[in-house]
C-alpha cells in the first residue's frame, strides 16, 4: 500500500477473502446485490453502496468496523469508511 493512507488501512496486515460470494443479508431476504465487499475485521461479506440495501456500509456504521475489501474477482483494493480512503494491495 502507498504512503499517506489512513491508520485503519495501515493496520491491515493480511486481507480477508470472502468465504462465499454472496451478500449474507440479501440472501436472508431474497434481495439482489450489485457488488460485494468483505469486512476486514469480522469477515462478513455484504453488498456495496451501488446495491439497493447497502449492507456493507450499514455494517461499518453499526459495528464500527472501518475497513472493507472488494470481494469481486480481480479487484484488489481496501476502503476505509470513516476516512473515505482507498488503497490497492
Amino acid at each position: 500500500m502507498s504512503e499517506g493512507i489512513c491508520s485503519h488501512l495501515e493496520a491491515i496486515t493480511s486481507v480477508r477473502q470472502p468465504e462465499r460470494r454472496e451478500c449474507e443479508e440479501c440472501v436472508k431476504t431474497g434481495a439482489r446485490w450489485v457488488h460485494l465487499r468483505t469486512c476486514q475485521q469480522c469477515g462478513a461479506t455484504l453488498c456495496c453502496d451501488s446495491s439497493p440495501n447497502r449492507h456493507a456500509s450499514g455494517h461499518a456504521r453499526a459495528s464500527g468496523h472501518p475497513v472493507t475489501a472488494s470481494a469481486e474477482p480481480g479487484e484488489r483494493w481496501l476502503y476505509c469508511y470513516p476516512d473515505q480512503a482507498l488503497a490497492e494491495y
